[in-house]
């Protein structure tokens, strides 16, 4: 069983019951219920995709019609018609390259977070790396008019990673969802219609 399948966390619960792979399912559905970006024929990039909670949530959303393509360093337990599973490291070129093969894409979502080390600083620079990275591929092939949603462990960067999305999307947002425990310093940046 998943480490987030906690019996007493209720959003695990509700994940479990629910046929999720994970509980951040439901932070997924509480971002596009606030910000419907995803809809039904969409091409989709989720980067950090594993175990595959993400890619259920869009698969339902973007339907026969529409394709998600989930890339993560561990293996995606999620599978369906309209999903590309690719194993891989978003810091490396060679899956920069795999990902081009399927671009461009309505959408780009991101649920990515370093392993975690304690060390808060350090946690946050990883964080912001891989931050980085997500909005540099939306910039090469992410549609004009895209979306895009990052996940960010608020720091020191995450108000210039803020800045440099303000220049290239009409509205950017930041949103913790209820899903998120609150003990966590994670928020998620939402970027809406691409400006080129």
């Amino acid at each position: 069983m998943p480490k987030s399948f906690n019996p007493n966390d209720i959003y695990a619960r509700k994940a479990k019951k629910e046929g999720f792979l994970a509980r951040s399912a439901f932070k997924l559905e509480f971002i596009l219920e606030k910000f419907p970006i995803i809809k039904n024929g969409d091409k989709v990039l989720d980067a950090g995709a594993s175990p595959g909670s993400w890619l259920q949530v869009v698969s339902s959303i973007i339907g026969k019609n529409g394709l998600a393509v989930g890339i993560d360093l561990n293996p995606i337990e999620f599978n369906a018609l309209n999903i590309k599973n690719i194993q891989c490291d978003i810091l490396k070129d060679e899956c920069i390259e795999k990902i081009k093969d399927f671009a461009p894409f309505d959408s780009i979502i991101s649920d990515l977070a370093p392993k975690t080390s304690g060390i808060k600083i350090k946690d946050q620079a990883l964080s912001e790396e891989l931050a980085e990275k997500v909005l540099e591929l939306a910039n090469i092939y992410l549609k004009k008019h895209g979306s895009v949603i990052i996940k960010i462990f608020q720091g020191a960067e995450m108000q210039e990673i803020i800045r440099k999305m303000r220049s290239g999307y009409k509205n950017v947002h930041t949103y913790k969802p209820p899903a998120s425990r609150e003990r966590s310093f994670e928020t998620y940046l939402i970027g809406i219609n691409k400006v080129d």
